[in-house]
């Protein structure tokens, strides 16, 4: 096996050069001894770079088809192959060579989107149901809808609901702008606003139709509302404070309390959706984390905070007080004054 020989598939007519230049000159095989004078072996293309790359070639018959190159991992990563560079630079055009250029895998979508027809089918129609008299009076309690009746809340159910609704916020920060989409219509900010009534319930949807990577962010547009706000450092640090104190409070209630919001979990349908939104949030967020780690261009920093995201809330908000500034990155930004010069 020849270690620097590569495979060229469908399509070889697009390359007339690679054709034997005397169609008529052949060698019959018995004139070849076997062992002194092998067949020569002549490699279509030799080039040093390790990898796999798809280019569109055109056929004679006007029809379009896939020239694939398979090379040897044993080669170096120095290529100076002309038609290997011109592959690279167009998936890097297509889609910056990281999000697989203009072509898309819709099976990350398609499990998504199974996903929350699931969850929406187990909130409305499996979940617990038993007091929703008292899931009302909870919810008016939380509220502040109701006065001091003598009723003592949970204090996890407590912690639970104000945790919450610091989720939309590290979800925005999280996700203006690198989880913008530059190849959909959809703007992300219904949804960051929907979550906060929704959760993940509403954040789901757009998990399915987002589609990387995100659209270049002008330096005009970071001294406005609202990434003025969610790019700050005070925001972040405010944030992960209240966090902190919050689970804080949950975490120094005793055994009882939580036995008690466990009953609660079996019972009441609101608790058991919150829990489970909860979940969903703390699950997905590393993610989101990793791709606005990588967008920064901050991942050989950045990349032991990828563990600590797993812890739920504290590590992507501890992300965003450590996380560099956009204005600090200008490998991300399109300057308006370049484009005016």
């Amino acid at each position: 096996m020849l270690p620097n020989c590569s495979l060229i598939s469908c399509n070889f007519s697009s390359f007339p050069s690679l054709s034997l230049k005397n169609p008529n000159l052949r060698i019959p095989l018995k004139s070849l001894p076997n062992s002194q004078n092998p067949i020569p072996r002549i490699p279509f293309l030799k080039t040093t770079n390790p990898t796999i790359s798809l280019k569109p070639a055109l056929s004679p018959f006007g029809r379009q088809g896939l020239l694939q190159i398979c090379q040897s991992s044993f080669n170096s990563q120095d290529s100076k192959d002309p038609i290997l560079k011109e592959g690279d630079s167009g998936e890097d055009q297509s889609g910056n060579g990281n999000y697989g250029g203009d072509g898309r895998d819709w099976t990350t979508s398609i499990l998504l989107f199974v996903l929350w027809a699931a969850l929406m089918y187990y909130v409305f129609m499996l979940t617990p149901n038993q007091t929703p008299f008292r899931d009302m009076y909870f919810l008016q309690k939380l509220l502040n809808l109701r006065g001091d009746d003598g009723f003592r809340m949970n204090e996890v159910l407590v912690s639970l609901w104000y945790i919450m609704g610091l989720w939309p916020l590290v979800y925005s920060m999280l996700m203006l702008p690198t989880g913008r989409s530059s190849r959909s219509n959809i703007p992300v900010w219904p949804f960051l606003v929907l979550s906060c009534f929704g959760g993940a319930y509403v954040l789901l949807p757009y998990f399915v139709i987002w589609r990387p990577p995100p659209p270049p962010v002008e330096e005009a547009e970071l001294g406005k509302w609202p990434l003025s706000f969610l790019e700050s450092k005070i925001t972040a640090g405010i944030l992960f404070a209240a966090g902190l104190g919050i689970i804080t409070y949950a975490s120094v209630a005793n055994g009882d309390v939580w036995k008690e919001f466990y009953q609660y979990f079996r019972e009441s349908k609101f608790i058991h959706v919150t829990c489970i939104d909860f979940t969903l949030l703390s699950t997905f967020a590393p993610f989101w984390v990793y791709n606005d780690m990588t967008a920064r261009k901050w991942y050989d920093k950045g990349s032991w905070l990828l563990p600590l995201a797993l812890i739920p809330f504290l590590g992507p908000a501890l992300y965003l007080v450590l996380r560099p500034s956009l204005s600090a990155m200008p490998v991300s930004l399109t300057s308006t004054t370049n484009e005016q010069e």
